[in-house]
């Protein structure tokens, strides 16, 4: 039986709407849940095979998206999010009680720093962008997957329509590299 990428992959993907507002997300609780308002549609949407990320039960990949920082809020049960890693580049604030990552942060000088990470799988609401590739895929191994079933995953996510990463996407890598190059002076702060 092929491994599940994710359950929003592996069926196929659902086309968000370009002009989508932005919703709410819930951590899984029964009660007391925590709720993030996201006055945003998400960007580079993405599977993502790294370590760090939440991932449903079952699932090799998140899927994660960037929104603005201030397009950020906690309207209910904040006491229950925790940082779970302050050392980490990506502060991932997690529910207590049920674990689920409602947000990431990025305090530190880093090409991303404004953007928070979300789950938009994570809202009732319907039309969230819907990934648009899949990055470090290859990370899986590091997880355990057996190396030899790669390719069957690298054929999911094409059959689908989604290229694969072992880092992130060509423009979010250019995006590190300009930011790396401005710090080190070597092009123009205004660029």
């Amino acid at each position: 039986m092929a491994p599940s990428l994710h359950p929003l992959i592996d069926n196929g993907l659902k086309k968000g709407t370009p002009d989508f507002p932005g919703g709410s997300l819930h951590c899984k609780c029964a009660s007391d849940r925590v709720t993030v308002k996201i006055a945003s549609n998400v960007a580079h949407n993405h599977a993502c095979g790294c370590s760090k990320c939440w991932k449903p039960a079952g699932a090799l990949f998140s899927i994660v998206g960037v929104v603005p920082r201030d397009s950020v809020s906690v309207t209910s049960n904040a006491h229950k999010l925790a940082i779970l890693d302050p050392e980490a580049a990506i502060q991932r604030y997690a529910c207590n009680g049920c674990g689920v990552h409602l947000f990431g942060r990025i305090e530190k000088e880093h090409p991303f720093k404004g953007l928070d990470f979300v789950h938009a799988e994570l809202s009732d609401e319907e039309g969230w962008q819907e990934p648009q590739f899949a990055g470090f895929v290859s990370s899986i191994i590091e997880q355990g997957f057996n190396p030899n079933g790669m390719d069957e995953v690298r054929g999911k996510f094409n059959s689908v329509g989604l290229e694969t990463y072992d880092a992130l996407s060509p423009p979010l890598m250019d995006l590190i590299a300009t930011f790396t190059a401005k710090k080190a002076g070597k092009l123009p702060a205004h660029l």
